[in-house]
């Protein structure tokens, strides 16, 4: 089906998953950055849920994905965009903890 076949609704929807996916996509290229788990990550913003099935297809599509550097205030300027609030605090909180190692003091 093509896009500009789709309601316009539809094609929001559409629009949201994809930038959605990009979302996620980004998120766990700067978790493989940084060497965290972007499932412990986002477990401890959201310890209520399951494993997340957008990001565990993610997780699986990255799987040897070439690196891609992505600025800290960027990752949670998109955070922030899509409301991931809570993982956007953890994010911070891992980018001091992470900024804090012997080996990354200045």
């Amino acid at each position: 089906m093509e896009y500009n076949e789709l309601s316009i609704d539809e094609q929001v929807i559409a629009k949201y998953k994809h930038d959605e996916k990009v979302m996620i996509q980004l998120f766990v290229q700067w978790c493989m950055n940084h060497g965290v788990d972007p499932n412990k990550l986002y477990g401890r913003a959201y310890p209520e849920q399951q494993k997340n099935p957008s990001l565990q297809e993610v997780l699986k599509e990255m799987d040897g994905a070439e690196e891609m550097e992505i600025e800290n205030e960027t990752m949670l300027d998109v955070l922030q965009v899509f409301g991931n609030f809570d993982l956007a605090f953890v994010l911070s909180e891992e980018i001091e903890r992470l900024d804090n190692l012997p080996n990354n003091a200045d």
